[in-house]
């Protein structure tokens, strides 16, 4: 009689706790503290986890619409969010108390610290960049306003030299000098850019626009790599030790992950009840979030991080285990000032094995 194999399922830690859609993720770099992760949602509550083991951390709570956007500075001290409720945040990440609130006139769909985290980056409806001096918040932000539509993201590229930015309406990546205002260069896509990232070694721009995966030369500008998607993507993400594979998400609620080489599919994790928004892969690479319509995020294991012929079995395979938190948590969690009714049943679980799913 013929054995039959049983199919390895890669299995993610579920992190719950949002009530609507999770919008946008974002990795702090590696701190003396590990790193972290924040995630925006359509609740207008960003929260903070563990970036490893994706424990609950803390709700920050003031924000009265949609968050659309959210970052962390350099040392994950501070985090910032821009929301549809005209304004952008600056938060203490350690006390989870609001620091400054910057008003503006329409929707915030993004923000940004600078690499040496003296400058934000805003950017939304307005079709204007607004760059805020985080040694001076209370001064008149400096203003780019020659955006053709409405922003839809905004990152630094060039240690702090050059920003990126794409609109919600039309395709490009237009790239900005700081020292005069102007685009100076537009990297031309046939659909909205949804997603920009640069790599963690500065040397790849990531978009994705519609049906494909582009990695530009961040330096010639020149298109490195092309591939076309099995769905309408809405954010890729580079692995940023090796380089050697991405991962891709979008409408079909899958998270595929590509060879970076040669475009071949990896694997393709299924467990979200919705579309995917946004993907992001952990500054060391073994792991990587996704954020879906269905209000969770979900963190995978990548398996090995070079190029391997048993990728796909050793992704597949998966158990969806991480070290366990230690110490180096402690001061923010001890820190955060949350009400009891801004955290739920899902949030005090998080992060528990019982939250574990088989996806």
């Amino acid at each position: 009689m013929e054995r039959i194999e049983k199919k390895k399922v890669a299995v993610p830690l579920v992190c719950h706790g949002h009530s609507r859609p999770v919008v946008d993720l974002f990795y702090s770099p590696v701190t003396q503290d590990g790193y972290f992760l924040i995630s925006a949602s359509k609740d207008s509550k960003p929260m903070l986890r563990n970036g490893e083991a994706g424990d609950w951390i803390g709700t920050f709570e003031g924000h009265k619409g949609a968050v659309w956007s959210c970052c962390l500075d350099t040392n994950a001290l501070r985090a910032a969010s821009g929301s549809a409720d005209f304004t952008a945040k600056i938060w203490d990440a350690l006390k989870g108390e609001v620091l400054h609130s910057f008003e503006h006139k329409h929707i915030v769909r993004t923000c940004a610290f600078s690499e040496d985290t003296q400058f934000l980056l805003t950017g939304g409806v307005e079709r204007l960049l607004r760059i805020y001096d985080m040694n001076r918040p209370d001064a008149p932000p400096r203003e780019l306003d020659k955006s053709p539509g409405s922003v839809r993201t905004a990152t630094w590229l060039h240690s702090d030299q050059t920003i990126l930015s794409s609109c919600t309406d039309m395709g490009g990546v237009r790239l900005w000098d700081i020292r005069t205002g102007n685009i100076v260069r537009t990297l031309e896509t046939k659909s909205s850019v949804t997603s920009t990232e640069v790599s963690q070694d500065g040397r790849y721009i990531t978009t994705a626009d519609g049906f494909s995966v582009k990695f530009w030369d961040s330096n010639y500008f020149g298109l490195v790599r092309n591939y076309n998607m099995p769905c309408t993507i809405e954010s890729a993400s580079l692995e940023p030790k090796y380089g050697a594979k991405f991962v891709a998400a979008g409408e079909d609620m899958w998270i595929h992950m590509f060879d970076f080489y040669t475009g071949e599919e990896i694997a393709c994790n299924k467990g979200h009840h919705g579309p995917v928004h946004c993907v992001r892969f952990s500054p060391e690479g073994d792991t990587y979030a996704s954020g879906s319509e269905d209000g969770t995020i979900r963190i995978w294991q990548t398996g090995s991080l070079t190029r391997d012929e048993n990728d796909t079995v050793k992704t597949n395979g998966s158990s969806g285990k991480v070290r366990a938190p230690g110490e180096v948590i402690r001061r923010k969690i001890e820190g955060f000032k949350i009400s009891d009714e801004g955290k739920t049943k899902d949030e005090e679980v998080v992060g528990k094995n019982k939250d574990k799913e088989v996806a």
